[in-house]
C-alpha cells in the first residue's frame, strides 16, 4: 500500500509542471549563496525565459541584480550546477523520492511559516506524517542510561497518543526517539490492531545530508524501519549534494521548525541540540527540558565536556557562548522542565510561565 501511495503521489506532483519547471527548482535549490525568497524570484523571471539551461548561463554577477545583494565569497559554475541538477532529477525519477517545493500545498505547514525555509525539501516514505500533531525529540549522541530510557519512553508515549516525533536520526538520543516512536507502531501491528497503528504517531528523520544517503552510516536500518512503519524521511539536499559540517545546524533548524515544541532530553554545554533549543525560542515555539538533563550521570559526562570546551576556547577555536550555553541557562531563563510525556501535556496545557515562576525549585529539583 505504501509503494502505491508513493508512486501515485510522485506521478502527482511531476504532472503539475513540466520537466524544465523542475529542472529550474533542482537548479535552485542547489545555490547555497541564495536564500529562499531570492531563488523563488530568480524562478519568477526565468521560468518562461530560457528556465534552467538560462540559469546555467548567468554570471554571478547578473544574478546579484536579478536579487539585488552582492555575493564576494560566493562560487559560482551555473553548467557545473545544472550538470548536477539534472542527475538530482534523474535519481530520484528512478528511486520515486518525492519533492517538493516551499509554495506546494504539501509541504509542511510549519516549516513554510519560518523566514527561510528550505527551498525544496526531498523526502522518502510517507507525507501523512506531517499531518499529525508533532514534538521533536533532541539530544546529545553521548546519552546517559537514563537518557536514553527517557527519550525512548517519551517518544514511545508520544507516538501512542498519536502525536509524530520529528528528530535527527544522529546516535544518541535521536536514534533512541525514532526507536520509541517505531515500538509504538510495531507493538500494534505484532498485535495485528491495524485500525489502531493507523492512528499511532508516526516518526519523521530530518537528515543532514543528501536524501540518497543515511548519517550516520550505522542506522541504515533505522532508516528503513522509519518508511516500513510509515514515517519519513526528509532532507532539503538533493541527490549529489556535497555535505558539510554546516549542514548540521542547517538541519536543526528544520527539527525545531517542524514542531509546536522542542523537548531536549540531554545535552551538556555547547551541544548541537542547544542550538536547536535557540531555533525553537526564535521561532516561537515551546522548549521543554527533561529532568535526564539534570542526572547525575549527565552532570558527569558534562564536566568533562566543559573541560574540552575550556581548552577550545583558550585555543580560540570556539566562541564564549558555545563555551557556556547550558541547559541551566534555559531554565533560568523561563525554560520548564518535565519528567516524562505525561507532564509535557501537562505543561503545554498550564498557563505560560507558570512553572518558570518556579525556576529555582526547578533546578534545585535535579540538583
Amino acid at each position: 500500500m505504501q509503494k502505491i501511495i508513493k508512486e501515485q503521489y510522485w506521478k502527482q506532483a511531476t504532472e503539475t509542471k513540466t520537466d524544465l519547471q523542475i529542472l529550474l527548482d533542482f537548479s535552485l535549490a542547489r545555490i547555497t549563496f541564495l536564500n529562499t525568497p531570492e531563488k523563488e524570484i530568480l524562478y519568477g523571471k526565468l521560468v518562461n525565459e530560457g528556465g534552467p539551461e538560462k540559469l546555467s548561463e548567468l554570471t554571478l554577477d547578473e544574478i546579484s541584480c536579478v536579487v539585488m545583494r552582492s555575493f564576494p565569497k560566493a562560487k559560482w559554475n551555473g553548467k557545473e550546477n545544472l550538470r548536477q541538477a539534472k542527475r538530482a532529477y534523474e535519481v530520484c525519477k528512478k528511486l520515486k523520492i518525492g519533492f517538493l517545493k516551499f509554495t506546494d500545498s504539501d509541504y509542511p505547514a510549519m516549516l513554510r511559516t519560518i523566514s527561510n525555509p528550505p527551498y525544496m525539501i526531498f523526502y522518502r516514505g510517507a507525507l501523512e506524517a506531517f499531518s499529525q500533531k508533532s514534538v521533536s525529540v533532541v539530544g546529545t549522541r553521548q546519552l546517559s542510561p537514563e537518557g536514553r530510557k527517557a527519550a525512548f519512553g517519551f517518544a514511545k508515549a508520544a507516538a501512542s497518543s498519536g502525536i509524530s516525533v520529528i528528530s535527527g536520526l544522529a546516535k544518541g538520543a535521536d536514534g533512541f526517539a525514532h526507536k520509541g516512536a517505531l515500538d509504538a507502531s510495531f507493538s500494534l501491528l505484532d498485535k495485528d490492531d491495524c485500525v489502531a497503528s493507523l492512528n499511532v504517531g508516526k516518526t519523521v528523520a530530518v537528515l543532514p545530508c543528501c536524501i540518497d544517503e543515511i548519517l550516520p552510516g550505522v542506522h541504515v536500518k533505522l532508516a528503513e524501519n522509519i518508511i516500513k512503519s510509515g514515517g519519513c524521511l526528509i532532507s532539503e539536499y538533493a541527490p549529489f549534494t556535497d555535505f558539510g559540517n554546516w549542514h548540521y545546524v542547517q538541519r536543526n533548524r528544520i527539527i525545531a521548525a517542524l514542531s509546536p515544541a522542542t523537548v531536549v532530553i540531554e545535552a551538556p554545554n555547547g551541544s548541537g541540540s542547544l542550538i536547536t533549543a535557540d531555533f525553537a525560542l526564535e521561532l516561537g515555539r515551546d522548549v521543554m527540558f527533561h529532568k535526564a538533563c539534570f542526572g547525575d550521570f549527565a552532570k558527569k559526562i558534562n564536566e568533562g565536556v566543559k573541560k574540552n570546551l575550556k581548552n577550545q576556547y583558550n585555543n580560540k577555536l570556539i566562541t564564549k557562548h558555545k563555551l557556556e550555553v547550558c541547559c541551566e541557562q534555559f531554565v533560568q531563563d523561563g525554560a520548564p522542565v518535565i519528567n516524562d510525556f505525561e507532564d509535557y501535556c501537562k505543561c503545554l496545557s498550564e498557563a505560560p510561565g507558570t512553572r518558570s515562576s518556579n525556576k529555582i525549585q526547578q533546578l534545585e529539583l535535579f540538583n
